[in-house]
Parts: C-alpha cells; sequence; structure tokens
C-alpha cells in the first residue's frame, strides 16, 4: 500500500531558496535584443513591476514569502510526498519510489506556487491586470486563479492546438474570472503578423508570449505580463517543492539516489531539483535527470548559446540551451513541454553537468503514465508521463545492475482533463516521433546570428 509522508503547516518553508547564489559559474545576463547589451531593470519595468525585477536579478540565497502568499499556500501546501510501493511492485526492481504530489492544488498542477506571488507582487505595486500565455493551460489556469484571489483582470493568450485539444482548460481559467483566446490571434500585432505567414499555424509557446508581452507593454500603463516558467523568478518561487521534499525525506530518515523532474521551460522540474542540487554542491550523492519530449529536444539536441524568449523579439536575450526562437514544435499532447528554450538557470546547470537530460517518445511516456495511473490511481497529466518514464528507466537500470535505489520524482499535475490525449494513446492514433536532425538543423539557423554564449 502507498504510504503518505505530510508535514504540519508549521513546517511549511518561510522563504524561496536561490540556486543562483550557490552557481559554479555565474549565468550570462539577458541582453537586449536591439543593442546586445545586458538589460536594466528600466528595460524590464513595462512588463514586470520592481519585486519581481528585483528577485530576477537577486542574489540572495534566501527570499522570504510573504504572509499574504503564505495565506493561499495553506489551501493545498504542504503536499504529499507519497511513497509509490503499487509501482515499485509492478516495476519489479530494488527502488524505492516516492513522488511528490503538486495535483493536489486548486488548478491540479504546480504552477500556482508561482501564479499567486506574482498576482501578489503585482497586486502591491498598483497593477490592474495581467497577461500571459500557456501552452497545455495549467499555467493559463494557474494565473486565472491567482488574480482571482488578488482581484486583478487576467487574459491569457493559450496555444492554438492546445485551446482545441483541451477545452476544459479554458473552462476552467473562466470559471476563475479569465479571459482565454486561442493563439496566434488577431488581437495583437504579432498575432496578425504570424497568421499572415502562416494561418493554419498550431501555434507555439513563442508565439503565445510574443502576443502576451505586446498586450502588455500597449496597455495603458496599468496592465504587466507574467511567465509561467523559464525566468530566475519562477524558478525560485517553485523551490518551496523540493524544500518540503527535504523535510519530508528527514522526518522517516531517508533520502533520495535519484532526482527526477519532467522540463519544458523548467519550472516543476527546478521546484524540486534546487534545493537537492545545493545539497549536492555542497557534497552530497545525488544523481538529477530532466526528462524531456524526443519532438522537442531541447537540452538533449540544441545548442547552448543567446537566444530570444519568444518568436518576434519581444524579449530579452537569454543564454540557454535552445532550438531556436522559430522553432514551431509538433503538436504532441504535453504541450506545456512544446517550448523551443530552457530555463537559463536550469541551462547553466545542465552546461556544468549537475542536471542529466534525457529525452522519451510519446508512446514510452504515455506507457509510463498508464502503468502509474493503475497501480496509484491518479492519472497523470500527459507532462508529468514524461518524468514518469524516466522513473521506468532508472528502475530497469537497478535490476540490470542489482543496485538499490531510492527516486523522488515531481507530479507536476494530474490529467483528469487531459483525457483525450489518453483517447489518442489507447485508440492507436498517437505515435513515436523523434525530430529529426535536418529539422534541428532549419531551426538553429535563425541563432546562427545571435552572439553565441561563452563557452
Amino acid at each position: 500500500m502507498s504510504k503518505k509522508i505530510m508535514l504540519p503547516e508549521s513546517e511549511m518553508p518561510r522563504s524561496y531558496y536561490n540556486i543562483a547564489a550557490d552557481l559554479p559559474n555565474p549565468v550570462p545576463p539577458p541582453l537586449h535584443p536591439a543593442t546586445g547589451q545586458p538589460v536594466g531593470p528600466d528595460d524590464l519595468a513595462p512588463i514586470f513591476p520592481m519585486p519581481l525585477i528585483e528577485q530576477e536579478v537577486s542574489q540572495e540565497r534566501y527570499i522570504d514569502i510573504p504572509e499574504a502568499v503564505m495565506d493561499v499556500y495553506r489551501i493545498w501546501r504542504p503536499t504529499p510526498l507519497v511513497r509509490a510501493e503499487r509501482l515499485e511492485k509492478l516495476l519489479d526492481a530494488p527502488v524505492k519510489i516516492y513522488f511528490k504530489n503538486e495535483s493536489v492544488s486548486p488548478p491540479g498542477s504546480h504552477k500556482p506556487n508561482t501564479a499567486v506571488p506574482q498576482a501578489y507582487y503585482n497586486k502591491i505595486s498598483g497593477v490592474k491586470k495581467l497577461t500571459t500565455e500557456t501552452g497545455a493551460g495549467q499555467w493559463g489556469s494557474a494565473l486565472a486563479f491567482a488574480c482571482n484571489y488578488f482581484g486583478l483582470e487576467c487574459k491569457v493568450f493559450m496555444v492554438k492546438v492546445s485551446f482545441e485539444q483541451k477545452p476544459y482548460r479554458k473552462l476552467m481559467m473562466q470559471t476563475w474570472g479569465a479571459n482565454c483566446i486561442a493563439s496566434p490571434s488577431n488581437e495583437t500585432e504579432a498575432g496578425r503578423r504570424m497568421l499572415q505567414r502562416s494561418p493554419d499555424s498550431p501555434g507555439t509557446l513563442g508565439m503565445a508570449i510574443s502576443e502576451a508581452v505586446e498586450a502588455a507593454v500597449t496597455s495603458n500603463g496599468d496592465t504587466r505580463y507574467a511567465l509561467g516558467s523559464v525566468l530566475n523568478h519562477v524558478m525560485l518561487h517553485q523551490t518551496v517543492i523540493g524544500q518540503e521534499a527535504i523535510k519530508q525525506f528527514d522526518s522517516i530518515g531517508e533520502y533520495p539516489d535519484v532526482v527526477i523532474g519532467c522540463a519544458g521551460g523548467g519550472s516543476n522540474f527546478a521546484g524540486l531539483a534546487f534545493p537537492f542540487l545545493r545539497d549536492k554542491m555542497n557534497g552530497k550523492s545525488v544523481q538529477v535527470i530532466a526528462a524531456e519530449p524526443a519532438s522537442c529536444p531541447t537540452m538533449t539536441k540544441g545548442p547552448y548559446a543567446y537566444d530570444l524568449g519568444d518568436t518576434e523579439g519581444m524579449t530579452p536575450l537569454m543564454a540557454m540551451y535552445t532550438l531556436g526562437h522559430n522553432f514551431v514544435p509538433p503538436s504532441i499532447h504535453a504541450g506545456g513541454l512544446r517550448y523551443h528554450g530552457m530555463s537559463p538557470l536550469v541551462s547553466a546547470l545542465v552546461k556544468e553537468g549537475l542536471v542529466e537530460p534525457r529525452s522519451y517518445t510519446n508512446l514510452d511516456t504515455f506507457g509510463a503514465g498508464v502503468n502509474f495511473a493503475r497501480s496509484e490511481g491518479i492519472i497523470p497529466a500527459p507532462e508529468t508521463n514524461h518524468a514518469l518514464a524516466a522513473v521506468e528507466e532508472v528502475a530497469r537500470q537497478a535490476k540490470a545492475e542489482g543496485k538499490s535505489k531510492t527516486i523522488v520524482v515531481s507530479f507536476s499535475g494530474h490529467g483528469v482533463i487531459d483525457l483525450p490525449s489518453y483517447d489518442a494513446y489507447f485508440s492507436g492514433k498517437l505515435t513515436n516521433y523523434a525530430l529529426p536532425e535536418a529539422e534541428i538543423a532549419k531551426a538553429l539557423e535563425e541563432i546562427r546570428v545571435i552572439p553565441q554564449a561563452a563557452a
């Protein structure tokens, strides 16, 4: 029987952990796309409120969590760490498997860990409305939830293919008062340019980011933009996950050998992994794996380079693993992982050899998701399935080597609203797709003119 390891509310983290303070080498600074010079606070002020800009560039190791944010966190935090004994039995390997269950939040994922503080900091800064993008809809749902709590308007540009595949995500956003539209749209200049170039475009996160940023910066000054992954302050907020997990392992006298999370932009992976990576940089032996789609292999196939965070060049250039800002990923069901780049912090850790990226195909990920659902009872989100595929791979390796291992995985969200993707899997419509090298080379052509990050 699976066992839950709970923390009392009094043991919730009271601060965020900032891994930037402990990196072996600093992350190269973001650059202005027009000048190629490092961006400053004034460059970011039309997009983000000052408290988040300060967090983005902070080198402080710990940053206090505001009490107003703690009050909302208490709705679902601390989240349970669960030993998946039924899954262990199914895999028949010498492993202990634990999952940190972030699906218990009201939107059903890890995303409100950053949506809530972002809404709070915008509210106290006098902002009235937030714009954002969303891939699978988890981030849009989370920001809608958070904006509702703090009395902010919310407009979400949702990647068109996910808008069509996941209508109930749109309804969740509407229920919490947000306005959700398919991207690319006719509501922005960026969207109209994209539709002119490709009227049938399925959309990408890069495209939706361009629209959301434009909608914010062309407003009357009372609107800002919110991002659900990639940026430093987003990674910072998510570290409540890993900090709780370490306390939970301490309470049972254990510590994992392997830490696993799926990674599209990097937020849920960072949330679990960064506190463990702090331990690793201080001499602890732990393997950290970031799982991504073979159809969008940012870390496993892309170069480490400066690239834009969006399609239309409205964001700074960031040093990251990338497939090129014009890359249009295949319309896989794990919409939250269809992003061309990776968090600069996560990218730096991969480059330092502290994080091991691995990629997985559609059928392997959904097979792992079904195994988890049939053993542990919770239907995982398609994104989460990538992390579960990595769990199964590590279990097979442990069995082949005859070595026992303790694994912890970020269960980033449930898949109850993603059931059409499971229908595609069971009906045989879902196929494996690994991005061909020729497609990768084509996508990377656009970043050849961008200054390469330091080797």
